[in-house]
């Protein structure tokens, strides 16, 4: 069923093909910040208005169809529609007609257009489960790798001027805590692009399998209701 999964969601994994869709996601994706400059990670959550660029990391592609499919109850609903309507992609009919005809065949077995629709949106809620388990744990890595070594700085820059006061006295200690410094905010800003990284990976899986979602819904209640 994974695999199922998979094909039903064209996903660009890392050094995957990359879909004409995905192109418009992707166009920006050498403008990302070097690691000196890193922005600040942030735990603001998903804005689909404003999705991340960049190809999605295969863990986080898992993570996403992996709850999909824990959650994939026995029966006909959105995952097998989407299956039926994706089997029809090679014949000759227009995305209407292929939506209908896949309900045609789907309601033998109990399918509506009600019922599609909400076992779609159950997915997306499914979703979006997974996104607060995220971020609660990208918080604790944020507070773990970055919070702490900019305290670290903080107190290292307090030392700094306390010993500016004793330049002839306590040179040699202020030019060893300007390297500690240094060396301070390269780390930070190493684990600050790492984590943003992180953060990145799940959000472009995260955008590209609930933006089909929604497109499937605005489709299903297009054309089925």
């Amino acid at each position: 069923m994974f695999k199922k999964l998979k094909s039903l969601f064209v996903i660009e994994e890392e050094g995957g093909a990359q879909s004409a869709d995905q192109a418009k996601s992707t166009a920006s994706a050498s403008d990302q910040p070097s690691k000196a400059g890193a922005p600040a990670p942030t735990a603001t959550g998903y804005d689909k208005n404003n999705p991340p660029k960049g190809k999605p990391q295969e863990k986080f592609v898992n993570r996403l169809l992996g709850a999909l499919e824990e959650n994939n109850p026995e029966g006909f609903d959105y995952l097998e529609y989407k299956q039926a309507v994706q089997n029809l992609s090679n014949v000759d009919m227009d995305e209407s007609t292929r939506f209908k005809s896949a309900l045609a065949m789907a309601k033998s077995m109990g399918a509506t257009p009600q019922k599609l629709v909400g076992s779609a949106e159950g997915y997306l809620k499914i979703l979006a489960k997974e996104e607060a388990k995220f971020l609660d744990a990208f918080k604790n890595q944020t507070n773990k790798k970055v919070n702490a070594q900019a305290q670290e700085i903080k107190r290292l820059e307090d030392g700094i001027k306390q010993r500016q006061a004793q330049i002839t006295k306590l040179q040699k200690e202020i030019e060893a805590g300007t390297k500690a410094l240094e060396a301070n905010k390269q780390k930070m800003n190493q684990s600050n692009a790492k984590v943003q990284a992180t953060k990145d990976g799940f959000y472009v899986a995260y955008h590209i399998v609930t933006q089909q979602i929604s497109e499937d819904i605005a489709k299903m209640k297009q054309h089925l209701t």
